[in-house]
């Protein structure tokens, strides 16, 4: 059974997207529509949202339940090409807001037959984007046991990285690893410290659905082309669900608010140091009432920056 999809910091990202009700904004990871629905609630008949995903099903899916709002366009690909969408329609630097909500949606992680998930046996698949790329069992085939090491460990900080992938390539020698279920159990035996509550194959899934996705290649990508593609009080807002997207947005806003390093005391102004992104507020977490409504929000961290120069 697929559970229903509830969109996580719904109102407050929103919130913190929205400087201008007649503007034009882009949700990047569209999902099932939580967002984009309640960001055209907020905007006027004027404004303009284009829906990126990479998953087919979800943009057609969204065709379908959007059908009616002229404000909105769908883009089948991914946000990490967002100059090239928006130089093909004459829109570079005129973005009021751009919303990044990553990771997987509960869809994508309750239907089997689409890989994500160790709970629920189905083809080793975990690509967003079904019609291009390399599938996880199609990877897992091919690459070097240095190089699935390096994945889980790189990507899923998993201490036990180098076990877990000796294990895979023992047991790909004996029969080709095609099943999510298959690849779990592999995984658990590799994992001789299994703690309570977590699978021992979670941080490693984890790991291969953001390499086979180029999840963090995409969001270095877009937050070095955000800038110019905001307007000067346009905004970005952006949900990560793990440390190492978190810690890139973080570090991101961070460098671009310090701008040039310059020696202290100069009277020299923002703009002059190269500032044109500044923080806005505090990292914000689900409160204890979302949580409990919906467990998967528990590690969501929400970033906001706008554009100043």
């Amino acid at each position: 059974m697929v559970a229903e999809h509830r969109t996580v910091l719904l109102k407050e990202a929103v919130e913190a997207l929205v400087v201008d009700g007649d503007g034009f904004y882009i949700d990047g990871t569209f999902g099932r529509g939580g967002h984009t629905a309640e960001l055209l609630s907020c905007l006027s008949e004027k404004a303009v949202v284009w829906a990126i995903d990479k998953d087919p099903q979800a943009i057609a899916e969204g065709q379908v339940l959007f059908q009616k709002d002229e404000r909105l366009k769908f883009v089948h690909g991914s946000f990490a090409d967002l100059t090239t969408v928006l130089r093909a329609e004459g829109k570079v630097g005129e973005l009021s807001g751009v919303l990044l909500d990553l990771g997987v949606s509960s869809p994508q992680l309750d239907e089997a037959a689409r890989g994500f998930s160790f709970m629920r046996d189905g083809p080793l698949d975990m690509r967003m984007d079904t019609s291009r790329g390399l599938s996880a069992a199609d990877w897992i085939a091919t690459a070097d046991e240095k190089d699935i090491a390096q994945v889980i460990k790189e990507y899923g900080e998993e201490r036990f990285a180098r076990r877990m992938a000796s294990a895979v390539v023992r047991e790909r020698e004996k029969t080709p690893i095609t099943r999510t279920v298959q690849l779990a159990g592999i995984l658990a035996a590799a994992h001789p410290a299994w703690e309570r509550g977590r699978h021992p194959a979670t941080k490693a899934f984890q790991a291969i659905r953001i390499f086979v996705n180029r999840e963090l290649e995409d969001l270095e990508s877009l937050l070095n082309q955000i800038i110019d593609a905001l307007k000067v009080g346009g905004r970005l807002v952006v949900i990560s669900f793990h440390s190492l997207e978190d810690r890139r947005v973080k570090r991101f806003i961070r460098d671009q608010e310090r701008g040039i390093k310059l020696p202290k005391n100069l009277p020299v102004r923002d703009v002059e140091r190269g500032v044109r992104l500044k923080k806005v507020g505090k990292a914000i977490k689900p409160q204890h009432s979302e949580v409990d409504e919906n467990i998967r929000s528990r590690s969501a961290v929400m970033r906001i920056a706008e554009r100043v120069a």
